[in-house]
């Protein structure tokens, strides 16, 4: 084989790994659930795996982070050890959440209401400014029962109901819809490569000294021969 076909198949070694495609990297998806999100106005905080034990329907679109997750029921845990608010753990039904395998950035409603109390008799010109009192509440959830609305708030360490009249309003999450099916790249970057594209390039490098080796071997024989 003359020097030229060595050249040749140096070249064609080369090219057919150069021009391998360096893929992006596959980012593996959490086979465990961390976080739950309530997708509407109808997932209930259960204090016990009982179907009697409703204590106040979550805030849609947001989420519960989940203990345990079970066939009818999952332990869960809501909100935060942090002043004023409160963490509660309880139960809510498996079906009625949607599971995410990332960690939101919002995951609570940390919301404050504020109450005002009119005093009883307080309608004349006496009671002043002294006819009503304002208090302000940690939001958990609503509920109703027998056609009226009530907050599930706290007040200090104390849980409870106080009446509302209407729902509240508070902002929306939507990053569970959009992190369901996470868009793949379209243009992978060209200038990365994978740990397979290093190695096959560590292999054409040392295939082209031995090629390039054997050239050599092989012209200095050709002029051996040549020689009388």
């Amino acid at each position: 084989m003359d020097r030229m076909k060595y050249f040749r198949i140096l070249i064609a070694v080369l090219m057919s790994v150069l021009f391998v495609p360096a893929r992006a990297p596959v980012h593996a998806r959490a086979e465990s659930y961390t976080y739950a999100v309530a997708p509407d106005t109808n997932v209930w905080f259960y204090t016990s795996e009982e179907e009697n034990s409703k204590l106040f329907l979550l805030p849609e679109t947001y989420y519960v982070r989940v203990l345990m997750q079970g066939d009818v029921y999952s332990a869960v845990e809501y909100l935060v050890n942090d002043p004023p608010y409160k963490k509660v753990m309880g139960y809510c039904r498996t079906a009625s959440l949607v599971f995410v395998d990332f960690i939101p950035v919002r995951p609570y409603l940390k919301e404050l209401v504020t109450v005002s109390y009119r005093l009883p008799g307080s309608e004349g010109s006496l009671g002043g400014e002294f006819s009503s009192i304002e208090k302000t509440f940690v939001y958990y959830g609503s509920r109703y029962d027998a056609g009226m609305l009530y907050f599930y708030v706290l007040s200090g360490e104390e849980f409870g109901y106080i009446p509302a009249e209407e729902p509240l309003s508070f902002e929306k999450n939507d990053d569970w819809v959009v992190s369901e099916t996470p868009p793949e790249p379209s243009n992978p970057p060209t200038d990365s490569f994978s740990p397979a594209h290093i190695a096959a390039l560590c292999v054409a490098a040392a295939a082209s000294v031995v090629i390039i080796v054997l050239a050599v071997r092989g012209k200095r024989r050709t002029e051996q021969e040549r020689d009388p």
